[in-house]
Parts: structure tokens; sequence; C-alpha cells
């Protein structure tokens, strides 16, 4: 009869990445704190959204809505266009020909013109500058032809404000978990629970399990704000924005998660040189200024084609730059590509230095771990 020593199985590397990442996943996911947070963050995204939609369609608050008519309108259609439209509470105006309605729309004049023809059974045709006017639209007694005479793209104020937009959840999402990778090795640092999870697992695995999980928590916030905004547009008739925002949107989402991995790897490399929450400011001021540099940047610079163009191969702006410039039409269908190539590349040399700098310093306590220092273990 022979025995035998039972033996452990030992985790794959693959295996204990994923189970490092498990635990950050839960460990967030039981935060009132952060479920908190994330929920209003969400609110006031769809809340936001669906207010502009609102505002928009009803052509802002106070007087109403401009409506321009072209004369003798009604005459090729069943009923009269402008009692219509007065009918509903709309303001309107008498252009004589189309040339005069699109220059009345075209200059801000009037919200939008009703001139006759179009393809519809209706007769009638809505000029309007970037977007289909609702009040117009449900105000005549069928559905007439609807002409966009300047895309929102073209609309100065409207590519201000998804510059914003971009710029605004690339920056929060980045921060807000770039952070809290930071507390968490500080943390366990301070703890000693470090000394016994690399007892199981080695530094570069754990440094990888905390990337993963809080990267997939940031791209899983971008996802749920992305798709409430599109409920949003979808509910308040911003249809037409989103399909000009489709492809920047899928992009945004794509370029963001490869961004946060190289930010992420930066936060825990730099907290790792730390033993107490209070110095986690000092040590990640350098990743704070290259998160809030992009959202400065696509703001200042979002009807500047060459200053986006170069922010969209900068790594840490790419994510910002590139989808401004698809949603402006101004990029090619490959630089999105060569973009997350040039990421890739980054996020290599970036996880090579900073897993060196973590295994240098997460077992070092007391005073500030110098990086020199740490890369020579």
């Amino acid at each position: 009869m022979s025995t035998s020593t039972p033996t452990h199985r030992r985790l794959t590397p693959a295996a204990a990445t994923w189970l490092v990442a498990e635990r950050e996943i839960t460990t967030r996911l039981r935060s009132k704190a952060f479920l908190i947070s994330a929920g209003l963050l969400l609110f006031f995204v769809l809340a936001g959204v669906i207010a502009s939609g609102v505002i928009a369609n009803s052509g802002g608050f106070g007087d109403p809505a401009k409506v321009a008519v072209v004369a003798g309108t009604g005459a090729a259609s069943t009923s009269d266009p402008a009692a219509q439209l007065e009918a509903a509470g709309l303001e309107v105006t008498s252009a004589p020909d189309r040339a005069a309605a699109e220059r009345l729309v075209l200059d801000g004049d009037v919200e939008a013109a009703v001139i006759p023809g179009g393809d519809t059974p209706v007769g009638l045709t809505v000029l309007t500058n970037d977007s289909a006017p609702g009040e117009v639209m449900q105000a005549l007694s069928a559905a007439p032809t609807l002409e966009i005479l300047a895309p929102t793209s073209d609309n100065p104020m409207v590519a201000y404000l998804i510059s914003i937009a971009f710029g605004m959840v690339f920056m929060m999402s980045a921060i807000t978990f770039g952070t809290t990778i930071a507390q968490s090795v500080v943390e366990e640092k301070q703890t000693r629970i470090v000394e016994i999870l690399l007892s199981t697992v080695s530094a570069r695995t754990m440094l990888a399990g905390k990337i993963l999980g809080n990267s997939l928590l940031a791209l899983a916030q971008v996802v749920a704000i992305a798709a409430l905004a599109s409920v949003g547009m979808l509910a308040t008739g911003q249809d037409l924005l989103l399909g000009e925002l489709g492809i920047a949107l899928i992009w945004f989402g794509i370029l963001f998660a490869f961004g946060f991995v190289l930010l992420a790897a930066l936060y825990a490399a730099l907290a790792s040189l730390v033993s107490r929450q209070e110095d986690i400011g000092s040590v990640s001021s350098p990743v704070m200024m290259l998160v809030m540099l992009p959202y400065i940047g696509v703001i200042v610079f979002n009807d500047n084609p060459t200053a986006l163009a170069i922010m969209s191969y900068i790594p840490f702006s790419a994510p910002v730059g590139m989808p401004m410039r698809l949603y402006l039409g101004t990029a090619a269908w490959w630089e999105p590509i060569l973009s997350v190539l040039i990421l890739l590349v980054s996020i290599a040399i970036v996880w090579a230095l900073g897993a060196r700098i973590y295994e240098g310093s997460i077992l070092r306590t007391g005073t500030r771990v110098k990086i020199a220092d740490a890369l020579k273990r």
C-alpha cells in the first residue's frame, strides 16, 4: 500500500491575476460610497442629456419658438401650415422664398422654416439648422420632409459641448478609479496585508490584477454613461446627433480602455512609493496632470484641427482627441487603429517601468521611497 503526500495545485499567472482582479471588483461593489457616487454620476448624465434635448426641442425657455413660412406654402397642402403652427403657440414669420427662409434659419433668426415641396404626401419641407425641431414637426398635420442645413458637427457650440462631455467623462472616470487604485495600494502596504498576499502571488501578478479589476470597473462606467446618454438622446428626439456621434462613442470606449490601463499602471506604481494615505496626493500629482491636460486641451482646441490631430496620437490625450476628430469628420478610418497601436506600445513601456517600481517599493515602509531606489530594488 503506497501513500502519497497531497500537493496544492499552484494557480497559473492568469488565474492568479483574475483572482486579484475579482477581489478588487467585489471590494468596490460592496462599498456604499462607490455605488452612491456611481449612481449619482449616471443620474446627472441622463438628466443633463434629457434637459438639453427638451430645451432644444422647445426652442429654449421664455418666448415661443419662431418659425418662418414661405408665402403660398399652404396652397399645395390640404391645410394651412401657418395656422397650424400658430395654433400650437409658435411665432410665425413670413418669408418670400426658399433662399430667404434658409438665410433666416442659418442666421438663427428662426428655429426652422416651412417651405412647399418634399417627398411626403403632406407636400411640405421643414428646414432646420442642425437638429429636428420637435415642436414644429408635431404641430403640422402630417410628417413633412426634413432637411438639415448645417449638421451638428459644423455647429461650433455643439462641438464645444461635445468636447466638454468627452473631456469630463474621461477626467472623472480616470481620476476616480485611478485614486481608488492608489488608495488600495497604500492601504494594503500600511496594514501589511500585502506581505500576506505576496506569499501567495507575485508582485507583478498582484499589480496586474489591480489594474485589470479597476480597468473593468472604469470601462463599465463609461459604457453605462454612453448607453444612458444614447437612451436620453433617443427619448428627446436627438437621434440625428446620436447618429453623428455613433462611431466617436465606440472609439471613445476603446481608447479609454487602453488609456486607463496606462494611467492605472502609473497610479499603482507611484502609490507604492509611500506608506500613508496623506502622501498619495503628492506622488500622484504628475499623473493627475496627465489626466487634466487632455480635458483642458480638448475644450480649448476643439476647433483647431492641427492641435486635435496631435492630441489624437499622444497616449494620454488620444481617448479624447481622436473621438473629437471622428465626430468632426477630420480623421481617416485608419487613424484610430494607429492611435491604439501607439497606446499598446506605451502600455508595454509603462508596465515594464511601473512593475519594477512596484516590486522594488511595495514592501518598504516608513519614509517615501525614491524612484531611483525602487528601480534598483
